[in-house]
Parts: structure tokens; C-alpha cells; sequence
């Protein structure tokens, strides 16, 4: 059997019609073949159209007529046209003719009344889908519908003009009407009518005591009705599939067998199945019933004999694409969180420390400091979508793989074509045909999802020829971004479906970034930090940030007074120096181990309890408590960090990593080389979300993301984010360097704090002091109560000085310094106390006084 493959849907539909009409050849042909026939349908279709608008026009006339007395009843004594000829010379009142006349006298006078209008609705939705391929409404439910609502029409109608001549409610309403009011009267008919109304709505909708309507699925008796008709349908398939076999043999001797397809053995029906409303049957005739199973349940077979039969794919222009698409809701005026807790507010606690109130004049920043691109709205460029679906369905015709439907997820750069496959066809041989389908659509970044989590479907994307641009403006006018309520919000872009992500930086708890040069990294950690600015006050919020290239992220210069933490001593804010990267990765983890002595001493198992705690005044800043602000670390090119320090930046960060999200610091790590010896196993194990923008191969795909995905990506923010269980695909936002200077100025013009949020003060091991560096003089004037308290508990801990003395903690940190300085505490041992070098009170007296006479 040969048949030509063109590239257009014209020749593949030719080449299938010549194949349909091989293997009908040997069993003897058809003589009803002409009913299957396209042309046949589209003229059935375009009869049922017009009767359609006939029957309104003629209906329309005829109950004019009725009203100004003037009809064609006596005329329609005979359905004879030589009577009517005879005896109507002048012609009939009613504009659509004869024809007219006599349905409007049937349907109007004698049936229905004026209900008979519903009756058109199922031939005009019946002949677009025939047409048009394309209906309103599903034809089953109008049919269900129109019955109900014709019935009590008519009787109402019957009951509303009984006393007149004119019977709205045709003969079938006045007759019911009499009937019932013979065996109820007036009060009656109004009661059946009620009942008669209140039984459709149960069935259509679902109603309760609020009359809040909502539509109701098909029941299960319903469903069980449908597949009966089914089931008989496909008993006689069956039945005339072993006629032509049977013919077959007698003529041929043998059977005919396709060499490419598979044979049908079994018919398999499941009465629990969910039937689907618009089912391929309406679109290939009667060749196949497309059931969509819900849940197992005792099957009905309908065995056909073994003798296989050639399976008919259907052609790609016989799938009705569905597109899906999704729009946002945008809120003009950025929304300002209040920070002060709900259920504080709740309990009646009206004097909650607020610590936005030491800048308690700061503005957020406001939606015009970011562009307005003004970008239209993309209009779905139905020809491409046609033509992509036609390419896919062909591909997949080429090698024998049938699907029963196809749908698209339009997106600002890709596309999502949902697929469901045939029964019998298996996911691996659609997962092949990835380079195949990138061939014939001529595209890059062609990805296939076999199968989509919890869909049961499979998924194709494709790019969009013409790529839509996704404003930051837009994502943060987005309602959804503000009234999000997430501790740290950040957004990540725009779904598939158009539908903004948004994510919670303290629940991944940290993010690693990757992405060759120029796909979009740098736009997307100025994403993340734009984001966090617009919800968070600069109390609640500190940046840590780390720059080896030294220009990606001194814009956030300005910000300094209000977002930013470093060292204390440090002149720039943004750190760029390697040896500085390595103190201050130190000193957030002495930050961290701090701040889980306030947790341990106050109680609380995380920072969100402890600051509620706090806000509520239950810990005093007298004890060493104090408010814990979020710090977000941003490392923007981790690579160059790991080539000059190694083993020094790889074990704070893994430290950081795995215990500094329950005191609310998290670490964002950004590289474009995702090597192994970059991104090694204790970093991977530590950071669960990962970012992947486009890479260069499938190792460094893998290396990141763990699977393959990130080399097909297409560039410009296109990128994939992972959680560890899924991968989901994103656009970026984009920021441009002009907003994120706007932001920053605009921050960095209002009143801020006296400096830079300080962190604990580390020196490394070139930097320790000793006693010759001691100056007595400049000793601290609790420089001798705190060597005291550290001899007499054998403890040198910045927390225990702050809590015993009630000192604050930068103050606490200078006496612990000055103490290893003057030889009475050991250097810095990470988590571990110091060790304590005097071993009692009375050797620290005698020290004490030969380090002063010295």
C-alpha cells in the first residue's frame, strides 16, 4: 500500500481517502460510502442551517398573521398543490409560501405553540457542527433541554391564552392544559407547572436554600443510559466489521491485513466511564466513540473475532483544536501588607512592637517607576496554531501513532499542545519522535512531556514565532502578586497557560540559579530583588550581597542605609573583594548560631514564631532579645568564588544551607558554569529549587537540574524551574537597568538608618589579635566584668555577654574580640563556644594585673 506524504493537509487527506479506499476494495465496497463522506456532511450540515432559519422566518410570519387576524387554516384543509392552487389564487398570508404555511400551521397551531422557536435551536447547532465544526452547545444537552422546556412552555403557554382563539401553546399545550385542570383545576395545572419547573432545575442545576445556582454534571444514570447507546452502536460495528470479513473470505480467501497497523481485538465498555460531550464520533462520522475513563469498575466486552482489521487514523484537520488562555487581573495601586500580626491583632494586643516604625515615614515603591511598555495584547494567531496541530497530528500519522484529541496552552513564548494518545499507543514511541517533530515544524526548542503530572496527557511545546515580552510592571500590578501574603514573595514569571508564578523564598529555602551568558540570569536575580523591595519594609528585610564581576550589582548601592548588611568596618556594601566574601559567609554563620541561641532561650522553633513572640512584647531587648529581620543572601557568580577560595566558600555556604532557614536567612546562588566541580553534591543536597535558565549541553542540564530540559530552552528568560518534583515552565520578567536605578533611587532619597545593617565581626586566621595587639586603654568599660562572667562559666559566648550584661550585640561581639585579643578566650570555632584559656577566678585576677603593668 503506498501512499504520498506532502507537507499540506490537502494531499495527507488524499493520500488517506486513496488508502480507506485499498482496503475497502477487496471486501466489495460500499454503496452507502457517500453517507461517510466530508462533502456529504458539510451539505447536511448547510440543509439543517437554512431549514433552520426557514422554519424561524415561517413561524415568525405565522403567528403575526395569528395576531392581526389573517391565516392560511382554511387554505391547509388538503395538503393537495392542485387544491391549493385552485382555491388561492391571490397566494398565502404567510411570506415563506405554502411550505411556510403548512410547518407554522403544524408546528405553531397543531404541536407546540410558540415553544416550537426552541425546537430550531438543535437544527441550527446541529447544522454548524456539521459545517462548521463547531457548536454552541452540546448537542446531547440541547436535545435533553429543549425537551423539558418545550413540554412546559407549551402547557403554559396552553394555560396563559386557553380562553382565546389563539393557541400559543399549540394544540399539545391546550389539550394538556384541559386534561390536567379536568383532574386538578386551576390550582392544580399552577402546581404541576411548579413541580414540573422545580424537577428541571434539580436535574440542570444544583439548587439549594440560598439559590445560589451552579451546573450540574451528568449524573450517573444518565451516563449509564448514554454508554447503552454506545454499547449497541458498537455491537453493530462489530457486527458489520465480521460481515465484511465473512464477504471477504468468500471472495478473496483471505483476509486483509494492514502491514503497518495493529488488529482490533476487543471492544472493551466500562459502565463507570465518563462519557465526553463533544466526542470524535461528531467529527468522523460514526467510526469512533471517544471515552474518557474515571474510575475502574466491571467491564462490558464485545469480543471481535481474531482476525485483525486495518485501523483507520484519522486525518489531522479532524481534530478541533481547543485553546486555553489566561489572563491576569491587574490592581493599579500597589497594595501595602500590614505588619503586624493577624491573630495578635486578634487577641486584643493593641500596643505590638512595630519595627516599622523606626522609619516609619518610608514609602514603598510606587507602580510608575517601572516601564509601561504598553505591549498590546498577543492576538491568538489561529492559522499558526492550526498549522503547528496539522504538523504535529501528520508527524505523528507517519508513524503509525493515532491520538483522539489536541488541545493548546497558549503562552508569552511557548506553546503548549496537550495530546491524548489512542488506547494501546505507548508514551515511549511519542517521546522519540522529539527531534522528528522539531523537523517538521522547523523550530527550535521543541520539548516533550510524557506524561504531564497528573493530566494524563501528553505534552508538545513549541515556540511561538512571535514571542510576547513580560513587563515587571505587569507582574507587579498583578492582583495576585498584591495580595499575595507570603513571607518572602518573589516572582518568577509567567506559566504556559499566562498565569503569573509567584513562590515563597523562605519555603524553598533556598535557590540555585544557572544559565550561560546572556539568557537572562542577571535580569532574573534583579527580579527576585525588585520583587522582595516591593513588599517588604527595610526593617523586615536585609540584603547580603556578593558580587565578583563588580558591576552586575553595585545599582543596589544607593539602598545601603535601608536593605543592605555587611561587615562592621567595610567601606562598600556590595562585596566584591574573595577574601571579604569569606569573612562575611563567616559571619552570617555567627549570625545564624546567634540566632538560634534567642530561639533556644525564648522557646520557639522558628523566626516567624520568635518575632511574633517579640512583636508581643513577651521578650524584652533588656535579655539580649531584639527583632529578627529576613537576610537574603545573592551570590551572583558563585564559579569564580569556588576557582579562588574553594573549600573556604563551599563550607559556610553548605552550613548556611542546611541550618539557616528556620532564623530566616536564605542564600541564592547564581553561576553560569553548572559544572560539577562548581556545583558539587553538598551544595545540590542543600539547595531543593533550582532555577535553570538555557545552557550550552545536557550535562550541565543535568548537573543542575538533575534531568534534561534546560539545553532546549530557547534564550531570552525562557527557563525552567524545579522544586524538586516537577519541572514547570517560565518566561522571565523583564527589568531593565534604568527601573532598577529608579527603584534604588527612589529608595535610597528617603530617610534611611545611620548605616548599613552590621553583622558579627570576623577576622580570619591572618587577622586574629594577640595579646601584644592589646591596648589596654582602649578596653571596653566592661572589658573585666565579662572576662569575669567567661572564667566563671567557662563559656566564651557573644550571646551569654549579651544576655548577663544586657548589652547589645554589637557591643557584646567588640568585648568577646577584645577578650581573645588579651588571650583570655580562644579564637573562633564556628558553632562551638569558645574555649576559655584561664582556668579560674583568682589566675584571671593575676592576669589581669600583669596585662595592665605590662
Amino acid at each position: 500500500m503506498a501512499g504520498k506524504k506532502g507537507n499540506s493537509f490537502r494531499n495527507s487527506a488524499d493520500d488517506f481517502q486513496a488508502e480507506e479506499k485499498e482496503v475497502k476494495k477487496p471486501l466489495g465496497g460500499s454503496k452507502l460510502a457517500w453517507i461517510k463522506d466530508e462533502r456529504t456532511r458539510r451539505i447536511t450540515g448547510a440543509f439543517f442551517i437554512l431549514f433552520s432559519l426557514f422554519l424561524f422566518l415561517a413561524f415568525t410570519s405565522h403567528i403575526i398573521n395569528l395576531w392581526g387576524f389573517e391565516t392560511d387554516q382554511d387554505l391547509l384543509q388538503s395538503s393537495s398543490w392542485s387544491w391549493y392552487s385552485s382555491h388561492n389564487p391571490k397566494g398565502t398570508a404567510n411570506m415563506m409560501g405554502f411550505f411556510g404555511a403548512w410547518f407554522g400551521h403544524l408546528f405553531i397551531h397543531k404541536w407546540f405553540g410558540v415553544s416550537s422557536f426552541l425546537i430550531l435551536l438543535t437544527f441550527f447547532t446541529l447544522g454548524t457542527k456539521l459545517l462548521f465544526n463547531w457548536q454552541m452547545y452540546p448537542i446531547v444537552k440541547i436535545l435533553r433541554y429543549t425537551f423539558f422546556i418545550v413540554v412546559w412552555t407549551s402547557i403554559l403557554m396552553g394555560f396563559i391564552f386557553h380562553q382565546s382563539n389563539i393557541f400559543m401553546g399549540g394544540g399539545f399545550g391546550y389539550y394538556g392544559f384541559m386534561w390536567i385542570k379536568s383532574l386538578m383545576g386551576y390550582a392544580g395545572v399552577v402546581l404541576f407547572l411548579l413541580l414540573y419547573a422545580a424537577i428541571f432545575m434539580i436535574v440542570v442545576y444544583n439548587v439549594d436554600f440560598r439559590f445560589n445556582l451552579k451546573p450540574a454534571t451528568d449524573t450517573a444514570d444518565d451516563l449509564r443510559v448514554d454508554l447503552s447507546d454506545h454499547a449497541m452502536e458498537a455491537e453493530a460495528m462489530r457486527a458489520h466489521l465480521q460481515v465484511k470479513q465473512n464477504k471477504a473470505e468468500e471472495d478473496t480467501g483471505a483476509n486483509i491485513v494492514g502491514d503497518e497497523m495493529e488488529g482490533i481485538d476487543i471492544i472493551t465498555l466500562n459502565d463507570e466511564h465518563e462519557i465526553e460531550e463533544e466526542m470524535l464520533s461528531d467529527d468522523d462520522g460514526i467510526e469512533a466513540i471517544e471515552l474518557e475513563e474515571e474510575a475502574p469498575a466491571a467491564p462490558i466486552s464485545f469480543e471481535i473475532p481474531a482476525k485483525p482489521v486495518k485501523t483507520v487514523v484519522p486525518a489531522a484537520g479532524d481534530f478541533e483544536l481547543k485553546i486555553e488562555s489566561h489572563q491576569e487581573e491587574e490592581i493599579q495601586t500597589p497594595v501595602v501588607q500590614s505588619n503586624i500580626s493577624e491573630k495578635a491583632i486578634a487577641a486584643g494586643l493593641d500596643d505590638l512592637y512595630d519595627p516599622t516604625l523606626d522609619l516609619a515615614g518610608y514609602q514603598m515603591p510606587t507602580l510608575d517607576l517601572l516601564q509601561d511598555y504598553e505591549i498590546a495584547k498577543a492576538e491568538i494567531d489561529r492559522t499558526e496554531l492550526e498549522t503547528s496541530k496539522n504538523l504535529i497530528v501528520e508527524t505523528l500519522k507517519n508513524y503509525n501513532i493515532s491520538i483522539s484529541e489536541i488541545k493548546a496552552n497558549i503562552g508569552p513564548t511557548v506553546t503548549l499542545y496537550e495530546i491524548v494518545p489512542a488506547p494501546g499507543v505507548k508514551i515511549s514511541r511519542i517521546k522519540n519522535l522529539e527531534d522528528d517533530i522539531a523537523l517538521s515544524l522547523a523550530a527550535l526548542g521543541i520539548r516533550i512531556i510524557a506524561p504531564i503530572p497528573g493530566r494524563g496527557t501528553i505534552g508538545i511545546e513549541v515556540p511561538n514565532k512571535k514571542p510576547e515580552m513580560v513587563p515587571m510592571r505587569q507582574m507587579v500590578a498583578s492582583k495576585k502578586f498584591q495580595e499575595c501574603n507570603f513571607e518572602l514573595p518573589v516572582i518568577l514569571g509567567k506559566t504556559i497557560s499566562n498565569e503569573i508564578y509567584l513562590a515563597d523564598l523562605s519555603k524553598m529555602p533556598h535557590l540555585l540559579c544557572a544559565g550561560a551568558t546572556g539568557q537572562g540570569k542577571s535580569v532574573g536575580l534583579n527580579t527576585l530583588i525588585v520583587s522582595l523591595l516591593y513588599k517588604k519594609h527595610p526593617s523586615e528585610l536585609k540584603f547580603v550581597l556578593v558580587d565578583p564581576k563588580k558591576v552586575e550589582l553595585t545599582l543596589y548601592n544607593k539602598i545601603e542605609r535601608h536593605y543592605l548588611a555587611k561587615l562592621p568596618g567595610d567601606g562598600d556594601a556590595i562585596i566584591t573583594d574573595t577574601k571579604l566574601v569569606c569573612n562575611t559567609l563567616n559571619s552570617l554563620c555567627m549570625e545564624m548560631d546567634d540566632r538560634y541561641e534567642l530561639l533556644k532561650s525564648a522557646g520557639k522553633r522558628n523566626i516567624i514564631e520568635y518575632n511574633t513572640k517579640f512583636k508581643e512584647r513577651k521578650l524584652l531587648p533588656t535579655e539580649g532579645h531584639r527583632f529578627l529581620p529576613y537576610i537574603v543572601v545573592v551570590i551572583d557568580e558563585v564559579a569564580d568564588l569556588m576557582m579562588t577560595a574553594g573549600r573556604e566558600v563551599e563550607t559556610p555556604i553548605a552550613r548556611l544551607a542546611q541550618l539557616a532557614r528556620a532564623v530566616g536567612i536564605h542564600v541564592i546562588l547564581a553561576t553560569q558554569r553548572p559544572s560539577v566541580n562548581i556545583i558539587t553534591g553538598t551544595i545540590k543536597a542543600n539547595f531543593p529549587a533550582r532555577l535553570a535558565f538555557r545552557v550550552t549541553s545536557k550535562i550541565d542540564s543535568r548537573t543542575i537540574l538533575d534531568s534534561n530540559g534546560a539545553d532546549q530552552l530557547i534564550g531570552k528568560g525562557d527557563m525552567l524551574f524545579s522544586t524538586g518534583n516537577d519541572l514547570i515552565r517560565l518566561q522571565c520578567p523583564f527589568v531593565d537597568t534604568p527601573e532598577v536605578e529608579r527603584i534604588t533611587e527612589f529608595i535610597g532619597n528617603q530617610r534611611g538608618y545611620s548605616g548599613a545593617f552590621e553583622l558579627p565581626e570576623f577576622k580570619g586566621d591572618d587577622e586574629g589579635g594577640s595579646k601584644d595587639d592589646f591596648d589596654p586603654n582602649e578596653r571596653d568599660a566592661l572589658f573585666e566584668d565579662a572576662a569575669r562572667l567567661v572564667v566563671m562559666t567557662q563559656q566564651g559566648s557573644t550571646s551569654l555577654i549579651q544576655r548577663k550584661l544586657k548589652l547589645g550585640y554589637n557591643r557584646a561581639g567588640r568585648l568577646v574580640d577584645q577578650l581573645e585579643q588579651a588571650g583570655i578566650v580562644g579564637s573562633f570555632e564556628g558553632a562551638k563556644a569558645r574555649k576559655v584559656l584561664i582556668p579560674d577566678e583568682i589566675s584571671l585576677e593575676q592576669f589581669l594585673d600583669n596585662l595592665y603593668n605590662k
